[in-house]
C-alpha cells in the first residue's frame, strides 16, 4: 500500500489558519473561539491536488490541531477489500476504511466517545447490514472486530476488543441454526437476523426500529425493518440506495440530536470528520450521500457537521457535453480563502454544497526557506531556489525532497549546483529522483515501463518503442496501459497520439533522468543509446515532418557531429526563404534533447560549454567556418535549453553571436537568422520559448 501523501505544509496557511477555523468556530493554533462564518449550512470542503502536493499533510495537520478540542474522526479510504482486522488506529494516525459502512463505523468509533448521543439510530443499522458469509471465518471474525469497537466506542460494553469480538461471534452462531447452505442469500439473510436478534435482546433498540420504519415504504408495513434494512442493503441495486441513504440519514440524525438547545446555546463546537482519499468509491458514495441529504428542500436534522475531504487530482471542470463530477461545486483558490471562503449555496443540485480548493504550487519565497541549514555551512549557489522552482513547478513533496538533499550534501562540504540538483541523493543514499519516482508512481511495473516510454516523443512513438522492447504482460497495447494508469493516477486527462506520453513536465524530467541514470551502457537493448537509435530511425522515416525528432534523438544519443552536418548542409544547399523558418524550428527543438549518461553509466563527457565558446575548434579543422559555427551554435544552445538550469550569460550571448554571423552569409535566410539572433539570446536570459520569427 502507498504511503499516505504527508508533504510538510508550506504556503497552506490560507486553509488551515483562516477557513477552517472560520468554519469550526476554533482558532487553528490558540484555544480559543472566533466567529463562524456559516452557520446552519456548511460546506463540505474538498481538497484537491496531484501526488505529493500535501493533501493527506493538510489533512493530518488540521486533525494533530483539532484533536480533543472538539469531536474529531480522521478516516483514509482505502481500496478494495483488504481482508485486514478492522484494528482501532494508533494515536495521531488516521484509520482506514474501503466500504461506506466501513467509513460509518469509523466516525462513530472516533465521534461517539465525545458526542452526548452515541449514535443510537446509526449503530443498530450498521449491525443489520454487516454479516458476513458463513463459510467465511475470516469475514466473520473482522465483521465480529468491528461490531466489537463499535459497542466500546458507544459505551454499550467493556472490556477488551478480542476478548469482546469472540464472545459476540460465539453468541451470533450459537443462534444460528444447523450448518450453512447452498443458498448463499438465504444464509447472508438467517446471519443479518441473527445479529439484529442478538443485538435486540442485548440494548433494546426501539428507538432505531420506529426510526428505520419510518423510512421503508407502507409495503413494508408489519416487518422488522432492521432485518429488512440488511435484506435491502445486501440485495443490492435502488434497494441498496436506499438502505445507504437511510444509513447516511441515520449519521446525520444522530449528530444533530447530540446537539440539544443547551449545547447550541452554548455554542459548543461541532464534529470534524477529515476523509482523506474521497476519490476512492467509497468516499464518493459517502460524499454523494452527504451533499445529497443536505440538498433536501426541507432537512429533517439540521446539523452542521463539518467535513474537510481529500482527492487525488483536481476537479474536473465541466462543459458544453459534460457537466463534470461536481457541476454546481463553488471553487476557490487559497488565495481567495484569507478573508471568505466565497461559498453560498446556488440552487438545490447536491453539488452545490461542495466548496472545492485546490493545493497550489509553492512559489519561489516559499522555497528560500527550505534551503536555510539548521547550521553554519557552505555558502548556497545564489539562484538555487530558482533553479528548483524551475525543476518542481513548486511541486511540494519534489521542492522538500530536493531541498534537504541540497542540505545534506552542503552539510557533508559538498558544493551543489543548478545543473546537479537531480544527481542529488536522499537521506538514504539512494537516487533523488528514484525516491520521488516510487512516490508519485506507486505501481512499480507502470513506473518502470514509463522510465524507457518517456524518451518517446508522443504516445505514438512510445507505442512503437514497447513494441520494439517486447514489453511483456496481460496489456495487449503497453504504451496505452501506461497512458491509462497516469490518467488514473490524476496526472493527465485524455492523452491523444500526438501528444506527449507524459504530459507533466515535473514528472516528464524525473523519468527521463531515471533512464539516463539506470542505463547499462551501449550494449544494453534497453539502454539510452539503442532507445534513441530506434527512436531516429521512427522518426526519419516521416519524412520533412520528423526531421526535428530524427536531430533531437540523434542528439541525445551524443551523436552532436551527425546534427551539425545536418543542419550545415541544409543550411548552405537549401535557397528557399520559406525553408528558414523550418531550419531554426530544427535547430531549436533538437538543442532540447536531454544529455546523454555520463561515467559510470555512459562515456559521454559535458563539454559544451567549451565547443559553444570555440574553445575545441581546432578539434573540427576539417569542417568549414560554417560548420564550425552551426558546431558552436547548437552546444550554445543545447546548454541554456535545461529548464532547470540558471541561463548562463555567456552561453546566450554566443547563441546571438552565432546567429549573426550566419545570418549575411546566407542569401535568401538573413532576416530570419537576423531575428533570431536578436531575439534568442534575451529569450534565453529571462527563461521565455526562444520565439520563430513568423510564427
Amino acid at each position: 500500500m502507498r504511503p499516505p501523501d504527508t508533504s510538510p505544509l508550506h504556503g497552506r496557511d490560507p486553509l488551515l489558519r483562516s477557513l477552517v477555523p472560520r468554519l469550526t468556530g476554533l482558532t487553528y493554533d490558540e484555544r480559543s473561539r472566533t466567529p463562524r462564518e456559516h452557520q446552519g449550512d456548511l460546506p463540505v470542503v474538498l481538497v484537491t491536488g496531484h501526488h505529493g502536493m500535501g493533501r493527506s499533510a493538510v489533512l493530518a495537520d488540521l486533525a494533530a490541531h483539532y484533536r480533543s478540542r472538539l469531536p474529531l474522526a480522521h478516516v483514509r479510504v482505502v481500496p478494495g477489500e483488504s481482508g485486514a482486522l478492522p484494528y482501532a488506529p494508533a494515536d495521531g494516525t488516521a484509520a482506514t476504511a474501503s466500504t461506506l459502512v466501513g467509513i460509518l463505523a469509523e466516525l462513530v468509533c472516533g465521534l461517539g466517545p465525545e458526542l452526548r448521543r452515541r449514535f443510537p439510530v446509526l449503530t443498530p443499522g450498521l449491525f443489520a447490514v454487516s454479516g458476513w458469509d458463513r463459510d467465511n471465518s475470516e469475514q466473520r471474525d473482522a465483521t465480529c472486530l468491528l461490531h466489537a469497537r463499535l459497542l466500546l466506542a458507544c459505551r454499550l460494553a467493556d472490556g477488551d476488543e478480542d476478548t469482546l469480538r469472540h464472545t459476540w461471534a460465539t453468541a451470533v452462531e450459537g443462534r444460528l441454526a444447523g450448518p450453512a447452505t447452498d443458498d448463499a442469500q438465504r444464509d447472508r439473510e438467517a446471519v443479518t437476523a441473527a445479529v439484529v436478534a442478538e443485538y435486540t435482546a442485548r440494548y433494546e433498540p426501539g428507538a432505531a426500529r420506529e426510526w428505520y420504519g419510518r423510512r421503508f415504504p407502507p409495503g413494508a408495513d408489519g416487518q422488522d425493518p432492521l432485518p429488512l434494512l440488511g435484506e435491502w442493503f445486501h440485495q443490492g441495486g435502488d434497494y441498496r440506495d436506499f438502505a445507504e441513504q437511510s444509513l447516511m440519514a441515520a449519521f446525520l440524525h444522530d449528530v444533530a440530536a447530540s446537539y440539544g438547545r443547551l449545547q447550541r446555546w452554548n455554542r459548543e463546537p461541532w464534529p470534524l470528520v477529515l476523509l482523506d482519499d474521497a476519490h476512492r468509491p467509497a468516499g464518493r458514495t459517502f460524499l454523494d450521500l452527504l451533499l445529497k441529504n443536505r440538498a433536501l428542500p426541507e432537512r429533517p436534522d439540521h446539523e452542521e457537521l463539518l467535513v474537510v475531504a481529500s482527492r487525488l487530482g483536481e476537479l474536473p471542470e465541466g462543459d458544453e457535453d459534460d457537466e463534470g463530477e461536481y457541476p454546481a461545486a463553488i471553487r476557490r483558490d487559497l488565495a481567495d480563502l484569507v478573508k471568505s471562503s466565497g461559498w453560498t449555496r446556488r440552487g438545490r443540485a447536491p453539488s452545490a454544497g461542495l466548496l472545492a480548493v485546490p493545493l497550489a504550487p509553492l512559489s519561489r519565497d516559499d522555497i528560500l526557506p527550505l534551503l536555510v541549514p539548521a547550521r553554519p555551512a557552505r555558502p548556497l549557489h545564489p539562484y538555487l531556489a530558482s533553479a528548483v522552482h524551475s525543476l518542481t513547478g513548486g511541486h511540494p513533496a519534489a521542492t522538500t525532497a530536493l531541498c534537504a538533499a541540497v542540505l545534506d550534501a552542503t552539510g557533508k562540504g559538498e558544493g551543489v549546483e543548478p545543473r546537479g540538483l537531480l544527481e542529488l541523493t536522499a537521506g538514504d543514499g539512494r537516487a533523488v529522483t528514484e525516491v520521488l519516482l516510487e512516490r508519485l508512481l506507486p505501481d512499480r511495473r507502470q513506473r518502470d515501463r514509463l522510465t524507457l516510454l518517456s524518451l518517446a516523443r508522443d504516445s505514438t512513438a512510445a507505442e512503437a518503442l514497447a513494441a520494439h522492447l517486447r514489453f511483456q504482460g496481460p496489456d495487449q497495447l503497453p504504451a496505452n496501459s501506461a497512458t491509462d494508469y497516469l490518467e488514473d493516477q490524476q496526472w493527465q486527462r485524455l492523452t491523444s497520439p500526438d501528444e506527449p506520453l507524459v504530459a507533466d513536465p515535473l514528472l516528464q524530467t524525473l523519468l527521463v533522468h531515471e533512464a539516463r541514470r539506470t542505463s547499462r551502457g551501449a550494449d544494453d537493448g534497453r539502454g539510452w543509446q539503442e532507445i534513441h537509435r530506434f527512436l531516429r530511425i521512427h522518426h526519419a522515416q516521416r519524412g520533412e515532418s520528423g526531421e526535428a525528432d530524427a536531430l533531437r534523438h540523434t542528439l541525445a544519443a551524443g551523436n552532436a557531429e551527425t546534427v551539425v552536418a545536418a543542419l550545415a548542409e541544409e543550411f548552405q544547399s537549401e535557397q528557399d526563404e520559406q525553408a528558414a523558418a523550418h531550419w531554426v524550428l530544427c535547430l531549436r527543438y533538437a538543442a532540447t534533447a536531454p544529455t546523454p549518461p555520463t561515467p559510470p553509466a555512459g562515456d559521454w563527457i559535458d563539454e559544451r560549454t567549451q565547443v559553444a565558446l570555440g574553445a575545441h575548434d581546432g578539434r573540427y579543422a576539417e569542417l568549414d567556418e560554417i560548420e564550425r559555427c552551426v558546431n558552436r551554435l547548437l552546444h550554445a544552445l543545447w546548454h541554456v535549453s535545461e529548464p532547470h538550469a540558471e541561463p548562463d550569460p555567456d552561453m546566450c550571448k554566443a547563441v546571438g553571436e552565432e546567429l549573426a554571423y550566419l545570418s549575411p552569409r546566407h542569401r535568401s535566410w538573413h532576416a530570419v537568422l537576423g531575428q533570431a539572433a536578436r531575439g534568442w539570446p534575451v529569450a534565453a536570459r529571462k527563461k521565455r520559448p526562444l520565439p520563430i520569427p513568423g510564427e
